[in-house]
C-alpha cells in the first residue's frame, strides 16, 4: 500500500510506511511534500517541557537531581540547546519517565534507544524500570566498569 492510499484511508502513515516511500521515491523534494504532515514538529524542548509539568519539583531541583547546571537546564527547555542522550536520560530519569516514554523522547531527539543487548543500556533500563534514583543508577554503572551518565 503506498501512501497515497494510506492518506485515502485516512490512516496516519506508519515509520515502515514512510521508509518504504521514500525509497522508492526519486524526487526527494516530491517525497517532502508528499509527506508534510507525518514529520514531527514538536520539538524536544515543547516534550520535555510538558513532562516536567507533571513534575512536582523547581527547576533548580530538577537540574541538581539530574546533575547538570541551572543555566544548562534552562536552555534545553528553551530548546536554544539540544542535550547529548545521556543528558537526555538524567532528565527523563530524574523528571520520573517510564521505559515507554523515554524510548520515545530518545527516538524524538534521534538518538538511539536503550538497547538491553548493551550491558551499559541494560543497567539503565533497569534503573528506569525499578524507579531506581539517578545517582543509584550511576554508582551500578560505576561499580559494573561502564560509563555514568553524568
Amino acid at each position: 500500500m503506498d501512501r497515497k492510499e494510506i492518506l485515502n484511508q485516512g490512516k496516519e502513515a506508519s515509520t515502515n510506511d514512510l521508509k518504504c516511500g521514500l525509497m522508492q521515491e526519486a524526487n526527494l523534494e516530491s517525497y517532502l511534500v508528499q509527506n508534510q504532515e507525518a514529520f514531527s514538529e514538536q520539538g524536544i524542548a515543547q516534550t520535555l517541557n510538558e513532562m516536567y509539568h507533571n513534575t512536582k519539583m523547581s527547576k533548580a531541583a530538577l537540574a541538581r537531581q539530574a546533575g547538570m547546571s541551572e543555566v544548562y537546564l534552562h536552555q534545553v527547555f528553551s530548546g536554544r540547546r539540544m542535550p547529548s542522550r545521556d543528558r537526555l536520560l538524567c532528565l527523563c530519569i530524574s523528571m520520573g519517565a517510564d521505559l515507554e516514554q523515554t524510548q520515545q523522547i530518545l527516538r524524538q531527539a534521534a538518538y538511539g534507544y536503550l538497547y538491553p543487548r548493551h550491558r551499559r543500556d541494560a543497567i539503565i533500563c533497569h534503573g528506569i524500570v525499578h524507579h531506581t534514583p539517578l545517582a543509584e543508577i550511576n554508582d551500578n554503572l560505576f561499580s559494573a566498569n561502564e560509563k555514568t551518565l553524568f
